[in-house]
């Protein structure tokens, strides 16, 4: 079925389908960049000779 033969009404229902989809992809944008942040951050390597003041027991 060609664009041509489509009726307004099934028009307008798949602009508000797409305008439904836009709105929640847009909520999620913000969520997905703080994780590449984090994730950027939290790759960061470390100095391997630093001590990890995490792991108490196995260093002195």
């Amino acid at each position: 079925m060609s664009a041509m033969n489509d009726s307004p009404e099934k028009r307008n229902e798949w602009r508000a389908i797409f305008y439904v989809q836009a709105r929640v992809a847009i909520l999620f944008v913000p969520i997905i960049v703080s994780l590449l942040i984090i994730g950027a951050l939290a790759g960061n390597d470390r100095d391997p000779a630093a001590i990890d003041r995490t792991v108490t027991s196995s260093v002195k």
